[in-house]
């Protein structure tokens, strides 16, 4: 049984803050895996294949909202479904 036609295609340019253009929540419903220069991340909160960067928030500095701030990582970046 192959239920891979089922799930949606991977965006190039994919965020989880719903507040985001980029956020795209049929994608969401089932769980995504993203490796960055062939090492998987499990905190990568948006990403972006053909610039080649991920996104991940630092461990206490937040902005003015509260909300934590983002550090881009680059390299090679690649999205596939678990």
């Amino acid at each position: 049984m192959n239920d891979t036609t089922s799930k949606p295609t991977l965006p190039d340019h994919l965020s989880g803050n719903p507040r985001s253009p980029h956020h795209d929540e049929e994608v969401f419903e089932h769980e995504i895996g993203i490796t960055l220069n062939g090492k998987e991340r499990f905190d990568v909160e948006e990403y972006c294949i053909s610039e080649g960067w991920v996104k991940v928030p630092s461990k206490k500095a937040l902005d003015r909202r509260g909300q934590p701030l983002m550090m881009k990582m680059k390299g090679t970046v690649t999205a596939f479904y678990r």
